[in-house]
């Protein structure tokens, strides 16, 4: 394990969780929702209930709907993907420039790219191998899984655990927000890190809540703020064998 530790006061400019981050999310992208859907826009991308599904060789353009999921094939490409409640899934090899959901799950699939962020407030986020997120990883709530995939401008959760496996590379760091209200905390287990064999993360790894943090002998990360590092060999921690 090649790991940094050290203990300082501050956090990095532009780099903090917002705090009460949870209700201004939800209402900001409900006011982007409701904006674009007024009707179905004629080829299914716009909705105010019910899902969208995008095709490949579709014209690139905004998925938006309030309830309900998105849908994008291989290949596809959107500009963005938007939805209050319901799951987020880019598919195989596709592009988007943002993908966001308030409570809904977001995948991105093998080798999809993402040139901007991946945010939920209630969702997990998985991306699988290959795929490249060039913007921030944030969620409140919900488990943040990498498989051999990039994340380049770090991730950032309150009460998510984080699993980054294969050979992983998250640059920017990580950060666990302490939440701004006990409403986005209570409750909740304790988060659970684990930096797989072969990952990497540069940056600080900041945590300003209770975690556990495991890391592999044969990953590398950077700075650790906030908690210890449980050190482990193998493909996994021991309780997870």
């Amino acid at each position: 394990m090649n790991v940094r530790t050290k203990s300082r006061r501050g956090r990095p400019a532009g780099w903090g969780f917002p705090r009460a981050v949870a209700p201004r999310f939800f209402a900001a992208l409900a006011l982007t929702a409701l904006a674009a859907c007024g009707a179905d826009d004629g080829d299914g991308s716009t909705k105010v209930n019910g899902s969208v599904h995008v095709p490949a060789g579709q014209q690139p353009g905004a998925a938006t709907t309030v309830n309900g999921s998105i849908q994008i094939d291989d290949g596809a490409t959107v500009t963005s993907a938007t939805t209050v409640n319901g799951a987020v899934h880019l598919g195989d090899h596709a592009s988007a420039t943002s993908l966001n959901s308030v409570n809904g799950a977001i995948s991105v699939g093998s080798g999809a790219h993402v040139s901007g962020s991946v945010s939920s407030v209630n969702g997990s986020l998985t991306l699988k191998d290959g795929a490249e997120v060039a913007g921030p990883l944030a969620n409140v709530n919900g488990k943040i899984s990498l498989a051999d995939a990039h994340a380049a401008a770090g991730i950032k959760t309150v009460n998510g655990s984080i699993n980054i496996a294969g050979a992983s590379r998250v640059e920017g760091g990580i950060h666990v927000d302490k939440g701004g209200s006990g409403l986005l905390n209570s409750g909740q287990s304790v988060p659970r890190i684990v930096i797989g064999p072969g990952a990497t993360v540069q940056g600080e790894l900041r945590f300003e809540r209770t975690v556990q943090l495991y890391v592999s002998d044969k990953a590398t990360i950077g700075s650790v703020t906030g908690a210890t590092p449980i050190p482990f060999s193998g493909d996994a921690p021991p309780d997870e064998r």
